[in-house]
């Protein structure tokens, strides 16, 4: 097993990171390996020896962010004690995550569309994480009395296709950016799940917690 400081892993994620640029740049189909190889300054024989062809590091590239996510969500939830404050949290981050790592989150979301059944899999799995992790925490939210009883999957769900809407715009466009959308989204979304409008100020306060800190 290697470790972040064996060469061989070191290799491995600068390969990964020069995909990520090539994919993002010119797209999967224009994308070659000499184009990864010569961004990453490394070799043909390193490239073969940790991805057999060009889709198993496209795919290698979705499993990373999905993984990133996923890791990111739980950690930031697992700070927040009642429901509504986990899934305030899971949005921000989420938020978060797509702006850092813009590339990653254009492979993943963007371009394995239309690519075919492996690609599509790969793309509605990550869909499907994001929407078990949020749906766990809407359950956790009607069981402490933060949000009215409801069809937890399906609003897992319409708040995942929301979230994808906005980011795949910012991705194309770069317009809104992300941390202007947070405001509004988080509103709409709040409201969905039938959070009393009450609360809403309160949600909308930690905005400027957050930039204040």
């Amino acid at each position: 097993m290697t470790t972040p400081n064996d060469p061989t892993q070191e290799t491995r994620t600068r390969i990964l990171e020069a995909a990520v640029k090539v994919f993002a740049t010119k797209g999967y189909h224009d994308a070659k390996v000499d184009d990864i190889v010569s961004e990453s300054h490394t070799s043909k024989g390193a490239f073969y020896f940790y991805f057999p062809s060009k889709q198993d590091i496209f795919l290698a590239l979705s499993d990373t962010f999905a993984d990133l996510l996923e890791s990111r969500l739980t950690q930031a939830m697992e700070k927040e004690s009642h429901g509504l404050g986990q899934m305030d949290a899971a949005l921000r981050t989420s938020l978060g995550l797509f702006s850092q790592y813009r590339g990653l989150a254009k492979v993943a979301l963007v371009q394995a569309v239309g690519l075919g059944a492996v690609f599509e899999e790969r793309r509605r799995a990550l869909n499907d994480r994001l929407t078990r992790i949020i749906q766990a925490r809407l359950e956790r939210a009607v069981e402490d009395g933060s949000i009215p009883a409801q069809r937890t999957d399906i609003s897992a769900r319409a708040w995942v296709g929301a979230l994808n809407e906005i980011v795949v715009h910012w991705i194309y466009t770069g317009e809104p950016p992300l941390e202007e959308s947070l405001p509004y989204l988080r509103q709409i979304l709040a409201r969905s799940i039938g959070v009393p409008e009450e609360k809403l100020p309160s949600v909308a306060a930690s905005d400027n917690e957050a930039a204040s800190s």
